[in-house]
Formats: structure tokens, sequence, C-alpha cells
């Protein structure tokens, strides 16, 4: 009997020191993005959204209808793929949202006003 103890132990310290799973691989959304800076870092523009929209896994937000994002990059549109731009949304109501960026379908927004040109292409991450 102790050395069937012993035997689940190993195997058990074996399993952890030695996971089986390290993370999830996503698809790549674009080799590219457009924005004002080299860091992507400045606004481009203050977009409504027009639509509600649920974020199908973490690199993504949710927004709902009527709801103000800061856009900080566009993804540089790829076969097969749709168009996506990068924000965080806006106002006093999302306080607990505020901050994080993630990405949105571009076609559930209305740009309201252009700050800058999205004139610098930056590899994607």
């Amino acid at each position: 009997m102790t050395r069937r103890v012993y035997l689940v132990v190993l195997l058990l310290c074996l399993g952890l020191m030695c996971p089986l799973v390290t993370g999830i691989f996503m698809d790549k959304l674009a080799s590219e993005k457009l924005c004002a800076d080299d860091n992507c870092v400045y606004t481009i523009s203050l977009a409504r959204a027009e639509e509600d929209y649920n974020a199908p896994d973490c690199r993504f937000i949710n927004i709902k209808k009527g709801q103000l994002i800061y856009v900080y990059s566009k993804l540089v549109k790829e076969d097969d793929s749709g168009e996506f731009w990068a924000g965080s949304v806006y106002g006093e109501q999302y306080e607990d949202h505020m901050g994080t960026v993630g990405y949105f379908p571009s076609s559930l927004v209305s740009e309201q006003h252009v700050y800058q040109e999205a004139n610098k292409t930056v590899p994607t991450t």
C-alpha cells in the first residue's frame, strides 16, 4: 500500500513540475496597425458605439450602444479578417472599464471626432 502512495505522490509532483498546458493559442488578428505615433499611445479619434458588442475573448472589449470609445489604433485588414480597432471606453458611468484597451469591430461604431491622422504603420506583436 505504501508503494502505491509513493508512486501517486511521485506522479503528482512530476505533473506539477511539467504542466501539459502552457497557454492558449489565439490567431493573430493582423500583422500591422495604423497609429498616430510609433507606440500607439496617442488618441486617434473618439467613436460612438452604434450597437452592443460582447467580447469573444480577452483581446476584445465589451461596448454598449451609445458608449464613447477612445480609438488608439486601427488594424490593417487582411484576407478573411474583419476590420478591428483598438480603444478604451470613455465616461463616468463606465469607470470600472476605463483604461482597459481592447479590440472591437469598426463596423459597430461611428467616428465622432478625429484628433489626428493614423499615418504610422506599426507591426502588431
